[in-house]
């Protein structure tokens, strides 16, 4: 199974649900469309869950591979270190695989009493240049997880500031009113982490995060690489950049209120009108994401108090959303931790 799954869909807009406001956007819009597009990533991860478990897709995706998950890591460890012949060489193997791992646990609090590796994933790019295109890309999505750690270095190079890349997690694959959780960093505003969540098809969660309130050392910038991990402990969601916790998210509760991003600085001489008048549209910019960031979070908030959008187990993918243009999310030194209840 190829790792990079690819769709572009044309009419709905994604970018509203994870980034809450693009210039141009209309907050009278459509509130069908962003939910029409992350359907279609949820029904693309189902078809390809049932393809790797040699299952009809009318069959319940996700109650098949929480039946198969846990064997289904232990045989992914075993595959990706050499085939071992006594009982000293296997223990070896396991280890060597989770090495990497536990050698990391640390900088989230925990050890490698916590739990078990999942898997290691190897390099994988996920590449678009489409107008609210998307991408994704698991080599084993047939593992299925309920309390965990993921990790990734990620590089990115994106043509647009509201573009980025990030994780999919505990989606239920379901084709037509999907559940699932997403956490998406891209370079506006000099660094932004959004967490969103769709329940029955409706997005009913989402919180914004600024990495740099935190982690100084967050790079916005094209080319650069930041680390991505993300603990999920029950209805706990905690959210870290290069090793420092930047947010946390009890999904019992409601959304909160997004906080303003940073206001674009202008420039200091004033006479240089090119730079008037880039910093005019970015100024446009800022003030778009304010209103359509409260239009989001009024939506969020009402569907939450019908539907609360709390999941135990799901699927889970590395992801690429582009607002239009050249989007370029590379993932690296990847890998899944298991934690035990």
């Amino acid at each position: 199974m190829n790792s990079k799954h690819r769709l572009t869909i044309s009419l709905a807009l994604i970018l509203l649900v994870l980034w809450t406001g693009l210039p141009g956007c209309s907050s009278n819009g459509s509130s069908q469309q962003p939910n029409l597009t992350l359907t279609a990533l949820s029904a693309a991860v189902a078809r390809t869950a049932t393809a790797v478990q040699g299952q009809d897709s009318s069959a319940n995706t996700l109650a098949t591979a929480q039946a198969k998950a846990t064997q289904s890591s232990l045989e992914i460890q075993a595959t990706q270190t050499a085939r071992a012949g006594t009982r000293d060489e296997a223990q070896l193997a396991t280890a060597t695989v989770a090495a990497p791992i536990v050698a990391e646990l640390p900088r989230y609090g925990l050890d490698a009493s916590s739990g078990h590796a999942g898997w290691l994933h190897d390099p994988i790019t996920l590449e678009i240049s489409g107008y609210h295109d998307f991408a994704y890309g698991n080599d084993y999505m047939q593992v299925t997880v309920a309390n965990f750690v993921l990790a990734a270095d990620i590089t990115w190079d994106t043509q647009y500031g509201s573009s980025g890349c990030g994780f999919m997690f505990r989606s239920d694959g379901d084709e037509v009113k999907p559940n699932q959780y997403m956490i998406i960093a891209s370079r506006f505003a000099n660094g932004r982490v959004v967490f969103s969540a769709l329940a029955d098809g409706e997005i009913a969660n989402i919180h914004d995060f600024y990495p740099k309130d935190n982690d100084r050392s967050f790079d916005w910038q094209n080319g650069t690489t930041n680390r991505l991990a993300v603990i999920a402990r029950g209805p706990l969601i905690e959210i870290y950049t290069n090793g420092v916790k930047i947010g946390e998210i009890d999904t019992t509760q409601p959304p909160k209120k997004p906080p303003a991003p940073p206001k674009p600085a202008e420039p200091a001489d004033k006479s240089n009108q090119s730079a008037m008048e880039a910093y005019q549209a970015q100024l446009k910019e800022y003030q778009d994401i304010l209103s359509q960031s409260q239009t989001s979070y009024n939506t969020a908030l009402r569907n939450y108090s019908e539907r609360p959008a709390v999941f135990e187990e799901g699927f889970l993918a590395m992801i690429a959303v582009s607002e239009s243009g050249r989007t370029k999310c590379s993932f690296d030194k990847a890998w899944l931790w298991l934690l035990d209840n």
